[in-house]
């Protein structure tokens, strides 16, 4: 399998893996200012919500060291948190550097424990996975989107390495294609026997294809199990109670919003028209169209089967099932 390494510290600045480029080419950029931090998160350059978490915790550890007077660190800081609404473990990440006596350490800290956190993700998630078990997924939840092992697809690539033999439907993920780009890429890195298909054929693949379950990734979970993800999850969801399908979320205790009661209360963050407008740099639609573009949808809690965390299998009733996870014991980091 092609390793790659989504975010690094190298000393003088965060080493990362722009994720636009690829599949085609794999290339390494650094930041080392509070503008190429905050561009490398608003451009997607960098992005799933852990891994924008790690990337976050150690920029804001870089700008500590860089910006010597507080006033201008605490609005680099603050630029950086702000960089995309939806998805909390960025203000987490950042928040808890902020909070630390040694700013690098606790960005290591963070992304030690992500890694450890994955694998227990996977491994909660193993159980849920039948032998030969057809499965719909979106967006892109392995390695990349996490700087781990993933969350969803960390779950499916356990599954697959336990001999289970699980058959992926990945959805392309419109408008930006990550689940045609970086989760198909990911799927077939790892050996998993997967198709790619149009997100609008996960219907007609639910009627025809035998599917047994649907797993998604999470950017933000409300305390009542309302889940802001990828837009079109909300889709995947009604289409699975439709069908009688378990619809699975799995996603590290970090993306948990214990501050929040619903998913009313979650920033949905709008992107660029020209996202939707146009595709690989040609415009499709004519000039001047109006174009709505969220980034992600939020599914109702009620619509949730089961999330998978490090901390174990959470079920309904979610407003005692959530808030309880917040008083659980985090899941140690590996050891240096």
């Amino acid at each position: 399998m092609n390793e790659f390494i989504p975010v690094a510290w190298d000393g003088d600045g965060v080493r990362y893996l722009d994720q636009r480029l690829l599949p085609h080419e794999v290339r390494y950029e650094r930041a080392r200012t509070a503008a190429e931090i905050e561009g490398a998160i608003k451009s997607l350059a960098i992005r799933g919500a852990p891994c924008i978490g790690v990337f976050a915790a150690y920029g804001v550890a870089l700008l500590r060291r860089t910006i010597a007077d507080d006033a201008r660190f605490l609005d680099a800081a603050r630029r950086v948190r702000e960089a995309r609404p939806t998805a909390v473990n960025l203000a987490w990440a950042v928040d808890r550097v902020l909070g630390a006596d040694d700013p690098l350490k606790e960005a290591q800290t963070i992304h030690e424990e992500q890694i450890a956190i994955d694998e227990a993700i996977a491994q909660n998630g193993f159980e849920l996975i039948p032998k030969n078990a057809r499965i719909v997924t979106i967006c892109n939840t392995g390695p990349l989107a996490t700087a781990g092992g993933g969350t969803a697809l960390g779950v499916i690539i356990a599954a697959q390495r336990g001999a289970k033999k699980p058959h992926v439907f990945a959805c392309e993920t419109r408008p930006l294609l990550q689940g045609a780009r970086l989760n198909y890429l990911e799927l077939s890195q790892a050996g998993v026997d997967a198709v790619l298909m149009a997100d609008s054929a996960a219907a007609i693949a639910m009627k025809r294809k035998g599917i047994d379950l649907v797993i998604a990734g999470a950017d933000r979970v409300a305390s009542n199990g309302d889940t802001a993800n990828k837009i079109g999850t909300y889709a995947l969801a009604i289409l699975a109670a439709h069908h009688g399908i378990p619809f699975y979320i799995a996603a590290p205790r970090s993306t948990f919003d214990f501050t929040i009661a619903g998913g009313d209360e979650i920033p949905i963050e709008e992107r660029s028209a020209e996202e939707v407008s146009s595709f690989a740099g040609t415009r499709v639609a004519p000039e001047g169209a109006a174009v709505y573009n969220p980034a992600f949808d939020v599914t109702p809690g009620h619509l949730i089967t089961a999330f998978v965390t490090e901390c174990g299998i959470i079920r309904s009733p979610y407003v005692e099932s959530i808030p309880d996870l917040e008083l659980r014991p985090r899941v140690p980091a590996y050891p240096a």
